[in-house]
């Protein structure tokens, strides 16, 4: 299940009251904690968290409901990341650490720096979507597309000032509001049912320097969310290494299966595993081996009965992998002939 941190939701409750709504009964109603509402670090299925933008917005007739929302929040809600992101050198330092660790805040969600589509000199696009495939085969929520394209056109104008030179601004979505309400919202053209979410802005906007950064602060948070990166990285190592342990003995899963538990595109699952330095196939095997191990050496099974809860076809498969994991056969593991077993 993927996840987002209440933070984004900064704001909802407030200018849900100011429309005449009742926020908990709309979090209720999405499967969203109300304690999400007024706390910023409680884990929330990203799911239910654009349910709840989406509910509101249809029963109180708002369709700028996320951008509404957006004109509350601020950089401080993304935590340590601000930190990072306030005490960059230059704006592209800022897009790069964020481009990085935006996962500490939402798990699923990519921001990018890219060429712009229409090929325009001294152009390119910021470019809001699903990080690797994570939520593959699902639409963006169109309200939760309105609140952070309008949350990050807003810290940019913060980080480097007003106006920034945006250009203009596509949505992946039919226009929610009228065309007038974005554009007074965002200050120029907008188009809707376009490919991508995205903020065209100058080429040279990477390189507007940000005022008053502290090198130690930005170290300091840079630190912390390395800290949250090999975390994250080793949690997704230890969870497949779960699965396959619980398999041994069963048809083991294959990397596919393994990935949809984990709410993960295979793909990522597998650039993950390589990035700790091993593959699914290498988590296979050293369960197997540590498997075998104990059967071995703290029991009396039956050699062709241990290869069967190891998840092996027979016995002959069992030697082949003793032979490699130890140089030796499983009898002479069994009878303690192999220093290191």
């Amino acid at each position: 299940m993927s996840v987002i941190r209440s933070a984004g939701l900064r704001g909802f409750r407030a200018t849900v009251a100011e429309l005449g709504g009742d926020a908990e009964a709309y979090a209720r109603q999405a499967g969203c904690p109300t304690a999400a509402l007024d706390t910023d670090d409680l884990l929330v299925p990203e799911e239910a968290m654009a349910t709840v933008l989406e509910l509101a917005a249809a029963d109180l007739g708002c369709p700028d409901l996320g951008l509404r929302i957006a004109a509350r929040q601020d950089l401080g809600m993304l935590g340590a990341l601000a930190l990072a992101i306030q005490n960059s050198a230059t704006l592209g330092d800022a897009l790069e650490c964020t481009t990085r660790y935006l996962f500490v805040h939402a798990r699923s969600l990519s921001l990018s720096l890219e060429p712009d589509p229409y090929g325009t000199p001294g152009v390119a696009a910021l470019r809001y979507g699903v990080r690797d495939g994570v939520l593959e085969g699902m639409e963006a929520p169109p309200q939760g597309t309105d609140l952070s394209l309008g949350f990050m056109h807003r810290a940019i104008g913060y980080l480097v000032g007003r106006p920034y030179g945006l250009g203009s601004v596509e949505l992946p979505h039919p226009l929610l509001a009228p065309l007038s309400t974005y554009e007074d919202f965002f200050g120029v053209p907008v188009k809707g049912d376009r490919p991508a979410a995205l903020l065209r802005v100058p080429l040279s906007l990477a390189n507007r320097s940000l005022g008053g950064s502290n090198a130690e602060l930005r170290r300091l948070a840079l630190a912390y969310l390395d800290e949250q990166s090999l975390r994250e990285r080793t949690d997704v190592v230890g969870r497949v290494r779960a699965v396959v342990a619980r398999s041994l003995g069963t048809a083991l899963p294959e990397i596919d299966t393994v990935a949809r538990l984990l709410n993960v595109h295979p793909r990522t699952l597998q650039r993950r595993l390589r990035d700790e330095g091993t593959t699914f196939a290498g988590i296979i095997d050293t369960e197997r081996r540590g498997a075998a191990r104990r059967y071995l050496t703290t029991t009396d099974l039956p050699l062709g009965q241990v290869a069967l809860l190891l998840g092996l076809s027979e016995q002959s498969a069992l030697n082949r992998c003793c032979r490699r994991w130890w140089g030796a056969t499983p009898r002479a593991v069994r009878r303690g002939e192999v220093a290191g077993v």
